[in-house]
């Protein structure tokens, strides 16, 4: 199955609000789990992508020496962030920045480690952002990037939504399905992986529905 881009940006109060709305925490405790057992603990780390802010806000109550930069190309996205951040009154740890991952506006070897979530699926030239995130974070930095894989069928990739998000509305089935498409398959995220500058970074499969550039610290 062809690749069939999304937008780059969920640009509308609807969409971020869909999406927001949507059930991820399991799915994003099992990331920040992952990202504590690749030896995050303390520093300065970047969230690539960052959405509605949960992945950092459940990071930063797990590990309180940890500050983050999150940062998101949607200001819809980042105005529901901000007001989960100020919820959760973590403001003076989680710093939420309006920035396109293609041209991160950051020193090389700034961050001591390095998330990102669900994200690559929607950037047009996800090699770019990709290089940019290897620029930017420390040689010795733990990196947790993940996304979905692209399905080999349209069929597939229904199926993964029948059976991950049948409870949601038909709106937010429409954003789940749109992303199997848009996404990439283990190869081709193997084949980007080869002309990023990340040493000692690895590429797994590390759900039934997702790839993982992990490294460890």
């Amino acid at each position: 199955m062809k690749r069939i881009v999304e937008p780059e940006v969920m640009d509308t109060a609807e969409a971020a609000e869909a999406y927001d709305a949507m059930g991820h925490g399991e799915v994003d405790q099992a990331f920040v789990d992952r990202v504590i057992a690749l030896g995050a603990n303390k520093g300065h780390f970047l969230d690539v992508g960052t959405g509605p802010a949960q992945i950092p806000i459940i990071l930063a109550q797990h590990c309180p020496f940890i500050h983050i930069t999150a940062i998101d190309l949607s200001e819809e996205m980042l105005k529901i962030a901000r007001q989960h951040v100020e919820d959760a009154e973590l403001t003076d740890r989680i710093t939420l920045e309006l920035v396109d991952a293609k041209i991160l506006p950051y020193p090389d070897n700034t961050f001591d480690g390095l998330i990102s979530n669900s994200i690559v699926h929607h950037v047009h030239d996800a090699l770019t952002a990709l290089q940019e995130m290897g620029r930017v974070v420390k040689p010795d930095g733990p990196i947790l990037i993940r996304d979905l894989i692209r399905p080999k069928t349209p069929a597939d990739a229904q199926s993964f939504v029948d059976r991950y998000a049948a409870d949601d509305t038909p709106e937010q089935q429409k954003l789940y399905y749109d992303s199997f498409l848009a996404a990439f398959t283990l190869a081709e995220v193997n084949q980007m992986l080869s002309q990023m500058d990340m040493p000692n970074a690895v590429v797994v499969q590390s759900t039934d529905r997702h790839w993982s550039i992990e490294r460890e610290a």
